[in-house]
């Protein structure tokens, strides 16, 4: 046991904590496999660590016995709040939760930057979340990394390369700012329920700057028109940008008769560029 509070087994039957499929739920309940995940996000001795669906807390007491300063815990699941609230008195002021949607909660009114995010993200909003982290307002962004599960798919889309088939949007927005790569898999039993696929942790880290010069909302666009139509050489997929298309495409250095799942991250950005001037 990583604290002297109940098996999470326990905690669960007490709460009657049944995982709901329609928040995306399936709860890690080996203690010592949450303090591993929580780990993986760094030494956290007085870290400030933003934790979305924490349910019965599993993750939540990981960071905590592991030493986080602060963790603010955002769990829209009303039944788990009092197995929540039983972690904050064994952690005097070294947890807050919030009952809410994480998509509205506002993470700098209750820590101070940088934090850490470290997740077992519900399935049903984990991608979106993501983009929201990986897209705000201003660069560097008040997080410094991210350590995030997800279903191993969706991982394996993140830290994917240009000509494979996991290759996309969600690849090219992350690897665009962060350092990324899968730190852990894990199989359907370490859950409860046990989920229909294998999970991962993908690790995020923020660069200081983009790796390569764009207009964040430019890329955006150009990259979802890309991969929307993903079986289209690019002149096609692309046309709705202006009828120069082709000429933008080579002065980014890539053939009009290209696919997107070919293009790296740099001719992206180059293409960003292209299409900002024009």
């Amino acid at each position: 046991m990583i604290d002297a509070l109940p098996p999470l087994r326990e905690v669960i039957a007490t709460h009657d904590l049944r995982a709901k499929k329609s928040m995306g739920q399936n709860f890690l309940l080996d203690l010592n496999l949450t303090a591993r995940i929580a780990r993986l996000s760094g030494p956290l001795e007085g870290a400030q660590v933003l934790e979305v669906g924490p349910g019965p807390g599993g993750l939540t007491r990981g960071l905590l016995a592991e030493g986080a300063g602060h963790v603010l815990a955002v769990e829209k699941d009303a039944r788990c709040l009092p197995a929540l609230a039983e972690i904050a008195a064994a952690y005097p002021g070294r947890l807050t939760v919030l009952n809410g949607d994480a998509l509205e909660v506002d993470a700098a009114a209750h820590l101070s930057a940088p934090w850490r995010v470290v997740a077992n993200l519900p399935y049903n909003v984990g991608t979106e979340l993501l983009v929201r982290w990986l897209t705000p307002a201003s660069w560097p962004p008040p997080w410094q990394s991210l350590t995030l599960m997800f279903q191993k798919e969706v991982a394996e889309r993140i830290v994917a390369a240009p000509g494979n088939k996991a290759y996309g949007r969600l690849a090219v927005l992350a690897q665009w700012r962060c350092d990324v790569r899968i730190a852990m898999t894990l199989p359907p039993e370490a859950f409860s329920p046990p989920p229909k696929v294998h999970s991962a942790v993908v690790h995020l880290t923020a660069l200081p700057a983009p790796r390569h010069e764009a207009d964040p909302a430019v890329l955006e666009r150009v990259v979802a028109m890309g991969f929307n139509q993903r079986r289209k050489m690019l002149r096609a997929a692309l046309k709705g940008l202006g009828p120069d298309i082709e000429d933008r495409l080579r002065a980014a250095g890539i053939p009009p008769t290209e696919r997107a799942e070919r293009v790296g991250l740099e001719a992206w950005c180059a293409l960003a560029r292209s299409v900002a001037q024009a």
